[in-house]
């Protein structure tokens, strides 16, 4: 395969767009039969994914998290965004009201859901994750919704997932786990994925799913999804997608994350695209990531 960064760029929003609307309609339920990925609307994890990439176009790829919480309250105050748990809907909530970005976020254990991961993802190509300064910017924007701290580590995994896919660091020919998990700190998500890093690479993603979990909390969602991402040079954007939604849970969300980790992966030009026109609102989806991708590329190119 060969394709550029910003090929790869879109093809993380789209990914993820596709994992997020395919997984939508069996959200919650225990090992799904039947699953067919077929054409839905997307949820807040793709809708708060776009609204960060507006917010970066508008700030010249700078993170800014006041920029972006203004863009979700802009977004919220629409109703432009639909399905959000518990506590992304108090922040955003509060953000409408005239809350400060540093304040509105749900904050305890409650908080280390999955909410601050699945939105994460066009961070990484404005910020290296190994650099501390990168680090700090990832655990602000996580805290716009989920003052925890697995949370945080939580995002921080997906992006150095997807920053490991983007520059090359992961080519697919070696394990995704090792690489994520010597790059962030220590905690239960880490802790996870220490754990699956001893499984073999063929184990199924039903048989993880059931032995780790598959919920909304984040130490679980975001392993798995990290998982079953790893294993898209063996199974393909679509039986990938169809595996790790059978295996049940927060299927919207772990399909997400996992297809923006597989659509970086593969570029745009190499996702199915008979799958992604299907969704609601491609032309929209499409329009932005390729905005976004143009703009990091002029930077770049500045």
């Amino acid at each position: 395969m060969t394709h550029n960064k910003s090929d790869r760029i879109v093809g993380c929003i789209l990914g993820g767009a596709a994992g997020d609307a395919f997984g939508v309609p069996f959200e919650g339920d225990a090992f799904p039969a039947n699953v067919e990925l077929k054409g839905q609307r997307i949820s807040d994890d793709t809708q708060l994914t776009l609204a960060t990439c507006e917010a970066l176009i508008e700030s010249n790829c700078i993170v800014n998290p006041s920029v972006i919480a203004s863009r979700f309250a802009s977004w919220h105050e629409k109703q432009h965004i639909h399905g959000m748990g518990a506590s992304t809907y108090k922040a955003l909530s509060e953000l409408v009201a005239g809350g400060h970005w540093a304040l509105v976020g749900r904050r305890g254990e409650y908080a280390a859901g999955n909410g601050a991961a699945m939105r994460i993802a066009p961070l990484a190509f404005c910020l290296d994750p190994k650099e501390p300064e990168a680090r700090r910017q990832i655990r602000d924007v996580s805290r716009i919704t989920h003052h925890n701290e697995e949370a945080y580590v939580g995002a921080l995994a997906v992006a150095s997932a997807i920053r490991a896919a983007w520059d090359g660091t992961w080519n697919g020919q070696s394990d995704l786990l090792p690489l994520v998990h010597e790059s962030i700190p220590d905690s239960k998500v880490r802790d996870r994925l220490s754990q699956m890093t001893e499984l073999k690479i063929s184990t199924p993603i039903i048989e993880v799913a059931r032995r780790f979990g598959c919920s909304g909390y984040v130490v679980e969602s975001v392993p798995l999804a990290l998982y079953a991402a790893q294993q898209i040079p063996i199974l393909g954007f679509g039986t990938l997608m169809h595996e790790l939604i059978c295996a049940g849970g927060d299927t919207d969300t772990t399909a997400s994350m996992a297809g923006q980790i597989a659509g970086t992966f593969l570029g745009e030009k190499e996702l199915p695209r008979h799958l992604l026109i299907q969704l609601h609102e491609f032309s929209f989806i499409e329009d932005v990531a390729h905005q976004f991708a143009e703009k990091l590329a002029s930077n770049s190119a500045g």
